[in-house]
């Protein structure tokens, strides 16, 4: 059963539409249906549920299937209305939804893991069911046959998935906080490429085939936009979340960026600015504005007869510093640092108030946020999480635009 939210106020936040509850556990996967009003979801109460919008305004469950197993993760794929569920005993299972969203058919079983089924993805112009999972591999398997097709291993479990239909290349995180670019071919596969920059899991990851950007979110709360078409390495950093970053979707047309984490924090990046990277922090054993020592540099201390100092960085320099030397602290949203970090005092003083101008906005799920996914098309978004809800949202009056008809503000 669903609320409807009936005001729709003008404002420049994420409108609630609608409240869907009904399940029994925690919601993994909601998807909405295009051009219907509709949704998919997945749960671990073992059960893939869709709901319609009826006449009174109010969701209804259309169809409500109980599966063997705990429902981990799925893929819908409207043209052909097939559903993929991973599940939390390895299986994934496709099903085929009538077109009238009352009937769903079982198809087939793919014994593609061993452990929790973490991401699907289906290609249909390869007949795939790409997947990763708990096992620690990816799998990929051919829906004609129903064959496995190939496999790889990684040292810790595979969280994540994204895939470049065009190149067959696909990109898998996981919990050691890398990322591995893999080329799929038919029964083998190559390593591309790792990526490097997380201090957590990855826990999401959105491809953007347009301009090659991969983006991830992570358990560090932050998130690394990664230019993958320009290789040249260049990382841009996104820190604005107090909690794991869970789902992210790119809006190629306005270039946003759309972030959710397990807080119920929402984010609006505008990725249509010049943003400066990052530095690298740099190593020494002594602060490099005072050159006092720090706490390891025992020949320092001796000589000199002081107390080494603890080690800290500037974030917008890299530089090594003692507490004294970066005892400012300031945002800096073109490097990616929406609230307050530590600074040098001399990045500080170079930093003026037009800098420290957000180029995010942030808003309030107020619930626990563990799976979004966003009609572009008509400018909605879905969350669900653990408090077994799930919520539609109009999010036209945050994106500043209207998605269906691709016309931006200038």
């Amino acid at each position: 059963m669903a609320a409807e939210i009936h005001s729709r106020p003008q404002s420049s936040r994420p409108v609630l539409l609608s409240k869907i509850e009904g399940h029994q556990d925690a919601v993994t996967a909601a998807l909405l249906i295009p051009k219907e009003d509709g949704v998919i979801t997945a749960s671990e109460d073992r059960t893939i549920r869709v709901w319609l919008k009826r006449d009174s305004g109010q969701y209804w469950p259309s169809i409500y299937h109980t599966m063997a197993s705990p429902c981990s993760a799925m893929a819908y794929h409207h043209d052909s209305r097939r559903i993929f569920v991973g599940q939390d005993n390895g299986a994934v299972m496709e099903f085929h939804v009538s077109e009238d969203f009352n009937k769903m058919n079982f198809i087939k079983t793919y014994p593609a893991h061993q452990n929790r089924v973490s991401a699907i993805i289906f290609s249909l112009a390869a007949e795939w069911v790409i997947s990763t999972g708990h096992d620690k591999c990816v799998s990929w398997m051919c829906t004609r046959s129903g064959n496995m097709l190939g496999r790889h291993f990684f040292t810790s479990w595979a969280s994540c998935l994204q895939y470049d239909f065009d190149t067959q290349y696909a990109f898998v995180g996981d919990y050691s906080g890398q990322i591995t670019l893999l080329k799929l071919e038919q029964n083998s596969c190559s390593v591309i490429t790792t990526l490097k920059g997380h201090e957590g899991s990855i826990a999401c990851l959105w491809w953007d085939p347009i301009q090659r950007l991969l983006f991830s979110g992570a358990s560090d709360n932050s998130i690394i936009m990664w230019d993958i078409g320009g290789r040249k390495g260049r990382t841009l950093l996104l820190q604005g979340h107090h909690d794991r970053v869970q789902s992210l979707c790119y809006l190629q047309l306005t270039r946003q960026l759309v972030s959710c984490s397990s807080d119920g924090g929402i984010a609006v990046w505008n990725m249509d600015v010049s943003r400066e990277e990052a530095p690298q922090w740099l190593e020494s054993d002594s602060c490099q504005k005072c050159e006092q020592p720090f706490f390891w540099n025992i020949k320092q201390m001796w000589d000199t007869k002081t107390l080494g100092l603890r080690q800290h960085h500037c974030r917008k320099c890299g530089q090594a510093v003692c507490g004294k030397c970066s005892s400012k602290r300031s945002s800096y949203p073109v490097m990616g640092f929406e609230f307050q970090v530590r600074v040098c005092d001399s990045c500080y003083d170079s930093i003026k108030d037009e800098d420290r101008t957000s180029l995010a906005t942030f808003h309030e799920g107020k619930h626990n946020i563990s799976h979004m996914s966003m009609d572009v098309a008509r400018g909605l978004m879905v969350t669900c999480g653990t408090d077994r809800i799930v919520k539609i949202w109009d999010m036209t009056p945050v994106v500043g635009c209207s998605l269906a008809t691709g016309f931006a503000p200038r």
